[in-house]
């Protein structure tokens, strides 16, 4: 046999290999660091890049290297925002949907449900949350480190105190699960600890790096150094600014560890809010958006934010797909090499092609909230908002009647500030919208909400019922 028969047959025979054994081959391919960076009731028009009078230096950098997003939809308040993204399913499927998680909580994320951490820890990920937990810590198995991370930095409440980490007389600052005493303003310190485990990282292994800031929900609090530049404002405004200003710089810190260690171009980084901003017009600013935080208009669930990845995604891009947190979780996954089969279904839908290919959105529907006092839901340029105006500035649920729901009707196309209710011009489009909405809410379980236990008494530390370590 002749050399080249010979070379012919052994280029077929690893061609045959391929094609036989292409899992195999594609689990070789390196697996994407990810870092997830989420901010806390950031106003939509809040960051440089779109206008805004606060320097945001740092975002503005990240943004402009990778993709933002125009219509990046999440869920009014903190919590539930929080369950989409661990789960990849809307949070009316195991009653997260109704106001946030508050310290005297009896309940949290469902035991029962699968986390984004759970799974990239199996798939081989090192894991790691350093910010705000807000998913339950009044047992033991629903603290981060029981949830499928590996490594837990901060805190599990919202609205602690930035300097002395207490929220309503207990303490909360926890370094994996256990009682930490680090001093500082929070904003930095989850700065600092995500800057110091991608540095300490296991270089091994790809990294999950999951950094909810509490920054910048109240209480309005900031070092003044960081409210010098911003004299134009007034009260509650210049120190909000402030605030924006530290949490870019604590990002900008995140991003330089990266860059030092060389991680930047096998990273995929994440950025968005977990809701509109609050006060708007006051304290935030969600530009022409409808409202804010709390409510289902536009200002209330559609937030800024973007994906950076060099050579992955192009630099520069305007994605106009609509997207929604549940879609990070199957779109992660994925990217990790890890498989989708679980027990419950996903809402999630893998966004990468719209992100790197300039797909549409792979959404038939997106659901913005199923409660028993209100709701929301977009099909294509249509939108449904029922019962806006029962939406509380504190997420609660309000009671309403039977049959008192009502709606609206929104073209977002035409009208993204929600100014014009069509319907009673489009009775067809409103049925059905409304016929889609039902078939989702009719399979929501009862919210879990609930007011604080009668003789309700703080701990001394959150998450340790009588300051022991869990």
């Amino acid at each position: 046999m002749s050399k080249n028969m010979i070379a012919i047959r052994l280029s077929l025979g690893m061609a045959m290999l391929a094609l036989a054994c292409p899992v195999a081959l594609a689990a070789e391919a390196p697996r994407p660091n990810i870092v997830f960076v989420l901010a806390d009731d950031l106003g939509s028009y809040d960051v440089s890049w779109r206008g805004s009078e606060i320097k945001t230096p740092n975002l503005d950098r990240l943004a402009r290297s990778g993709a933002t997003f125009e219509q990046f939809y999440v869920q009014p308040v903190c919590s539930p925002t929080r369950a989409a993204l661990m789960t990849g399913r809307y949070p009316c499927r195991y009653g997260l949907q109704v106001g946030v998680v508050r310290p005297w909580a009896q309940y949290g994320l469902s035991l029962e449900e699968r986390t984004l951490p759970q799974a990239l820890h199996e798939a081989g990920y090192q894991t790691a949350i350093t910010g705000k937990w807000h998913l339950g810590h009044y047992r033991p198995e629903y603290l981060p480190t029981r949830r499928g991370f590996d490594h837990q930095y901060g805190h599990y409440n919202g609205a602690i105190d930035y300097f002395t980490h207490i929220r309503d007389g207990g303490f909360d600052w926890h370094r994996d699960d256990r009682e930490n005493h680090d001093p500082g303003y929070s904003t930095e310190l989850i700065g600092t600890e995500a800057a110091r485990l991608i540095r300490a990282r296991d270089p091994k292994r790809p990294l999950f790096l999951y950094v909810p800031f509490n920054a910048v929900h109240a209480p309005h609090q900031v070092p003044e150094r960081y409210t010098e530049p911003y004299a134009q404002f007034e009260g509650k405004r210049r120190t909000y600014a402030g605030m924006v200003a530290a949490m870019d710089e604590a990002i900008g810190r995140i991003s330089a560890a990266l860059d030092s260690e060389k991680l930047t171009s096998n990273t995929l980084f994440i950025f968005s809010s977990d809701n509109g901003g609050p006060q708007p017009g006051v304290v935030t600013d969600n530009g022409p958006l409808r409202d804010g935080k709390a409510t289902l208009y536009e200002g209330g669930v559609r937030v800024a934010a973007f994906a950076t990845w060099p050579g992955k995604i192009e630099s520069g891009k305007k994605i106009e797909a609509a997207m929604h947190m549940v879609d990070w979780y199957p779109t992660l996954l994925k990217l990790a090499g890890v498989k989708l089969d679980q027990p419950v279904p996903l809402d999630g839908r893998d966004i990468w092609p719209a992100i790197t290919a300039g797909a549409s959105s792979p959404h038939e529907e997106i659901l913005l909230n199923a409660t028993p006092a209100h709701g929301a839901i977009r099909v294509g340029d249509w939108k449904l908002v029922l019962n806006g105006q029962f939406n509380a500035a504190d997420g609660e649920d309000r009671p309403v009647k039977i049959g008192d729901k009502r709606a609206e009707l929104f073209n977002l196309r035409d009208d993204p500030s929600e100014k014009n209710d069509l319907a009673s011009q489009h009775p067809a489009e409103l049925k059905r919208l409304r016929d889609r909405y039902d078939a989702i809410a009719s399979e929501a379980v009862p919210p879990l909400a609930r007011g604080k236990t009668a003789g309700f008494k703080s701990p001394k530390v959150w998450g340790q019922a009588d300051g022991a370590a869990p």
